[in-house]
């Protein structure tokens, strides 16, 4: 496994009217993060809240190039981008103890926090699919160039971690800075990872190192704005 510190590029926030920075997602131009009581998009590259959406959002956040999906307690919340309307729900396969989300081939990847594991199901259905362990609590959860990665946080601790999505072997480490907390994850779909940085109120860019896409992997890039 390969261990190094991660970049972080740039920090976003505080926020007006959001105390915490929970799920984290990008719809190809803004990052769009959960913060209880709402979603919130900014501009990474000014860092100005642009809009809000009024809905419950209290974990991971997700983009299928069209929808926003969004953790809600027990549910996933499938949500119109433009109008912020709700659209239909399915389960949480976790019942509440879930906390990363994303989007990758036409299906949903959704981390376990305490079990530890981070679930494929289906968006329409919310069956799951395949089940991933891991040995450290998952916040976040992302796809890059066929590459599975999920974020970690226990106590202080928090890094970006490089998984093989066949038997969860950790391949590669970014490990975080002391007290810069991943409570969400998801790639630009180029050389950034955007973070959620939880109670902090502040998002975080950090610097992907450059990598080959992986073969067989089973997912691929999985922003579809991005392609």
């Amino acid at each position: 496994m390969t261990k190094t510190n991660a970049e972080i590029v740039r920090e976003y926030g505080p926020f007006p009217g959001a105390d915490s920075v929970h799920g984290v997602t990008y719809d190809g131009q803004n990052v769009w993060f959960a913060s209880g009581d709402r979603l919130n998009a900014f501009d990474p590259a000014t860092g100005k809240t642009l809009r809000s959406i009024d809905v419950a959002a209290h974990a991971g956040t997700a983009f299928d190039g069209h929808h926003l999906f969004q953790l809600a307690e027990n549910r996933i919340q499938k949500i119109d981008l433009k109008t912020g309307r709700v659209l239909a729900t399915i389960p949480a396969p976790g019942g509440g103890g879930d906390s990363g989300l994303t989007w990758a081939e036409g299906t949903l990847w959704v981390g376990q926090y305490r079990d530890r594991r981070i679930y494929q199901i289906d968006p329409e259905t919310g069956a799951i699919l395949r089940t991933i362990e891991s040995n450290r609590f998952v916040t976040g959860v992302t796809w890059i160039d066929g590459n599975l990665w999920h974020a970690t946080w226990e106590g202080d601790e928090s890094e970006l971690r490089r998984v093989d999505p066949r038997t969860g072997e950790v391949l590669e480490s970014l490990e975080m800075p002391p007290g810069a907390g991943v409570s969400g994850l998801e790639s630009n779909g180029g050389d950034l990872f955007f973070c959620g940085g939880g109670p902090s109120g502040k998002a975080r860019a950090v610097r992907r190192p450059k990598r080959r896409a992986a073969k067989g992997s089973g997912a691929r890039e999985g922003n579809a704005a991005m392609r």
